[in-house]
């Protein structure tokens, strides 16, 4: 199918495990490279061999801090920003596909101010793959950063109230509508760099159904305790079991760390709420989109180690067909 993840597919799993989609395992197995073969157990790793936040060589982000994150060829290049008064506190982290902080870079930091002035400072290592700066600046509008000296630069454009107002209440009651939901509908984009990525379509019902369809892939059926799985769109169709049976629908985060609202912008014709926080438990950085009204998620971002997920969520609790094959 034009080349599945192997990075990613250890990866997959590692979630999987992190947010109880056990099928995500059997499913990372079975993610194979026509030019590569298998990505069987060589790619594989257990949740206890990613680093946590508080492992020397994870970057993590600093408590209190806005956070963003970005796709980076095949790293992820994270940005956490804490405002002391007219003072600002920048910090870049750099994570490799190994998960660990790419240390040894030199980086460089441009504020944009509302007084049209920009600010530029170099990073000072605090880690491997961590790298910090502080710059005068009340009411910053976008942060520039540069990486090994190369002509290209990641811009992030900062919220327009400053600081940004806490949205830990809103995450928790967008989970709360995720676990009342009785059928959902989600479009994934996946990859691990710009070159490997799947397309995957997820029909989810309440309690415990649920169905992937990767593009030219692997895809699985799974109601309550029995699933069927097959490795591609001719290939026949597997039985096994599912235990435990997974609960369905639920949110991808496990934990809710520094969430800020970043933006209000309309979605499909909704006025949302544009929100980042970091989740420290898998560890990954997230930005969702809330449906004011619905506190529905309409679309969710993650970025974590050879990990760039976009999903597009809807329609919510219309009918979903969920039946053995046949």
């Amino acid at each position: 199918m034009g080349g599945y993840l192997r990075a990613a597919a250890g990866l997959v799993a590692v979630l999987a495990a992190a947010v109880g989609l056990v099928y995500l395992v059997v499913l990372a197995s079975d993610l194979f490279d026509p030019g590569r073969g298998p990505a069987h157990a060589t790619g594989a790793r257990s949740a206890g061999s990613i680093p946590t936040p508080n492992a020397p060589g994870f970057p993590s982000p600093p408590n209190g801090a806005l956070v963003f994150a970005r796709e980076d060829g095949a790293n992820v290049l994270a940005l956490a920003l804490v405002p002391r008064g007219r003072v600002l506190s920048l910090q870049a982290s750099v994570v490799g596909p190994e998960s660990q902080g790419v240390a040894d870079l030199p980086v460089v930091f441009a504020v944009g101010t509302a007084a049209g002035r920009v600010v530029h400072a170099r990073g000072a290592a605090c880690g491997a793959g961590c790298y910090v700066a502080t710059v005068a600046a009340r009411a910053p509008r976008f942060v520039r950063v540069t990486l090994g000296g190369r002509a290209e630069s990641l811009v992030f454009a900062l919220p327009r109230t400053w600081p940004p107002a806490d949205a830990t209440a809103l995450v928790s009651r967008s989970g709360r509508v995720w676990r009342n939901l009785r059928t959902l509908i989600s479009h994934e984009r996946l990859g691990s760099d710009r070159r490997h990525v799947i397309h995957t379509l997820y029909r989810m019902a309440a309690p415990d159904r649920f169905a992937y369809e990767i593009g030219g892939g692997p895809a699985a059926i799974i109601l309550g305790s029995r699933s069927w799985d097959r490795s591609a769109p001719r290939a026949p169709w597997r039985r096994s079991s599912q235990q435990p049976p997974l609960r369905q629908p639920a949110p991808f985060w496990r934990s809710v760390r520094d969430a800020r609202i970043v933006a209000s912008p309309t979605v499909r014709g909704r006025s949302a709420w544009r929100i980042t926080f970091f989740d420290p438990t898998t560890p990954a950085w997230f930005q969702v989109v809330l449906d004011k009204k619905t506190m529905r998620t309409l679309e969710l971002r993650m970025v974590t180690t050879s990990h760039f997920m976009h999903d597009v969520y809807g329609p919510f609790d219309q009918p979903v067909q969920l039946r053995p094959p046949g």
